[in-house]
């Protein structure tokens, strides 16, 4: 007898046949369903990942609404089964380190699954790399802050990605380095492959600060930098945290006789030889693991100084700055799937007699993670139209950005782990298995608040921002209070986070809680003032006048629920 069984399967409906002889010994063979299954929920697949009403408002309203198309180019293809499919092959089949060749001869290579060549193309030729620095039409930061945004498949890929784009206005620093390879770290083209770097059709740079000793206090480094007489430095020391090796060249930190600096350190030395930088192992992480972390020693390695001696931090900033604007970026995307993809676990599955987006506790858990994510997506949409008119010249922006990037880098990262667990939440068990996706996310959250400054440095820095450079603190509160009038609970909370910036003998043990409400009342009046009336209203409510629980679904009663949850759920193509 064939026992193989004829299969049907659907989303909606999947029935599984089996054959058996009747009992009357006829041969004859009857069909019985021995299983069914349903209420299950349809891959989110096929929708527009950049169907974003608070991002495409505030695409507009920050100077680039000529990028819509480019934006929503690449919303469909995110939002696609392809790219979705790329995204989990490249975290199911890490990067692999390959120290030696099969003869012995050191090679220290880093091989990737093709998903991830396919994930780089795209981010790369859509420009979220450094493509930015050559455009120089009003608002090219902002498209490509969109886009970064908008191209949510996998959050590893973008670490490369994303210090590309930072490295540039680093590496303007020393003009006759960056006239060589400003244009190779623009150029929208993927050129994987150790060679030369000036040899290449275009370039990725990476960053190297931390070493085991300081982590995050870079002044203790130790890696030393001794001057050659052909204006080279030769670097020996180690760095603990080199992510992305295989790019073409990095930034990095050492020891020169006049104190610390930063250097460009090659992969591959202008005559085509490796340059020394060993690659002694990949880190074993929780999450982002389709990119490579390694540590690396330095055993003699050419660099070139960019910017002065003894004035390494000073030069670099500008690089972890843009890093930390990613930071916000990535985690505000992050945000933004993980409620769509419960909203729409939500409206396919079924309950105790009817769909889960209609049962009203399911309702206020939906809508108040959607208020967390258009609060921090409004917020990076503003940080990246600050950073465009600061490039352009504008001192006031620069100032807003200074401070106001350090506040939403320590605010809108803390709140993505809890966001993503409770998203996962919404799935119950299915949200815990891995072919959800739901697990990666979780992974990835809190990776944007340790990189580039943990939740302590971020807070410091925002202290240290206020002492050295009130003209921020002005420019924060300028923002801010163009919003004064239109709502009391905002104006209330304006008025306190003032008050408790005058006690100054506790305001270092306080550094977080005043970085929060800083955050926060900025939240409050770009929602006020940008936002849909519904959002706007219940984070007014909840995060500043106090109306809340202490975990995501606990909005007070009366709030308008119905279009900030029609926001979120995404539609199929």
């Amino acid at each position: 007898m064939d026992v193989r069984p004829p299969q049907r399967h659907d989303h909606s409906l999947s029935r599984t046949w089996f054959c058996i002889l009747r009992a009357d010994g006829a041969g004859r063979r009857e069909r019985t369903v021995t299983h069914e299954v349903f209420n299950q929920v349809p891959p989110l697949a096929g929708h527009d990942t950049a169907d974003d009403a608070v991002l495409l408002d505030g695409l507009a309203r920050e100077g680039a609404g000529w990028a819509e198309p480019e934006v929503r180019e690449l919303g469909r293809l995110a939002g696609g089964e392809q790219a979705q499919d790329w995204g989990r092959l490249a975290n199911e089949n890490p990067p692999v380190l390959r120290t030696h060749d099969r003869y012995g001869h050191r090679v220290d290579e880093v091989e990737f699954h093709p998903a991830w060549h396919k994930l780089m193309t795209v981010a790369v030729t859509h420009g979220l790399h450094g493509s930015a620095w050559a455009d120089s039409r009003e608002g090219a930061h902002v498209a490509r802050a969109a886009k970064f945004y908008t191209w949510r498949v996998d959050a590893g890929h973008g670490c490369p990605v994303s210090m590309t784009y930072a490295a540039v206005p680093a590496l303007r620093q020393s003009p006759d380095l960056a006239a060589q390879y400003e244009p190779l770290l623009a150029k929208p083209e993927y050129d994987f492959g150790l060679r030369a770097p000036l040899t290449k059709n275009a370039l990725l740079a990476g960053m190297s600060m931390t070493e085991k000793q300081g982590g995050s206090d870079v002044r203790a480094n130790t890696t030393e930098a001794a001057p050659q007489p052909d204006g080279t430095y030769r670097l020996t020391g180690h760095k603990w945290f080199t992510s992305a090796p295989m790019c073409d060249v990095f930034l990095t930190l050492a020891q020169a006789p006049g104190g610390l600096t930063c250097f460009l350190v090659p992969r591959v030395l202008p005559d085509g030889t490796l340059n020394p930088l060993r690659l002694m192992r990949l880190k074993d992480k929780l999450g982002n693991r389709s990119n490579a972390s390694s540590e690396v020693e330095y055993d003699n390695a050419v660099a070139w100084p960019v910017g002065d001696e003894g004035r390494g931090v000073r030069t670099i900033i500008e690089m972890v700055n843009m890093t930390r604007l990613d930071c916000v970026i990535g985690a505000a995307s992050g945000m933004r799937l993980g409620v769509t993809t419960a909203a729409h676990h939500a409206a396919h599955r079924k309950a105790f007699g009817k769909y889960l987006i209609d049962q009203p506790l399911m309702r206020n858990v939906l809508a108040d993670l959607a208020i967390e994510s258009e609060a921090a997506t409004i917020t990076m949409l503003r940080l990246a139209g600050a950073t465009d008119r600061s490039v352009r010249g504008d001192e006031s922006e620069t100032a807003f950005k200074r401070l106001a990037l350090a506040i939403s880098k320590y605010w809108i990262c803390k709140r993505w782990p809890a966001h993503a667990a409770e998203s996962l939440e919404c799935l119950g068990g299915n949200g815990y298995v891995e072919e959800s996706g739901m697990p990666r996310l979780f992974r990835e959250s809190p990776l944007n608040s340790i990189w580039e400054g943990s939740g302590n440095v971020a807070a410091l820095d925002v202290l240290r921002a206020m002492a050295k450079e009130p003209q921020t603190v002005d420019a924060v509160f300028a923002e801010i209070e163009r919003a004064a009038g239109a709502d009391a609970r905002l104006d209330a909370a304006v008025r306190e986070v003032k008050t408790s910036l005058a006690d100054l003998a506790t305001i270092e043990v306080r550094a977080r809680r005043i970085v929060e409400r800083l955050a926060l009342a900025l939240q409050g009046s770009l929602l006020v003032r940008h936002g849909h009336p519904a959002v706007a209203d219940a984070f007014c409510a909840t995060r500043l006048a106090g109306d809340w629980g202490t975990a995501f679904g606990t909005l007070p009663a009366g709030l308008d629920l119905s279009p900030v949850i029609d926001r979120t759920t995404p539609k199929a193509g």
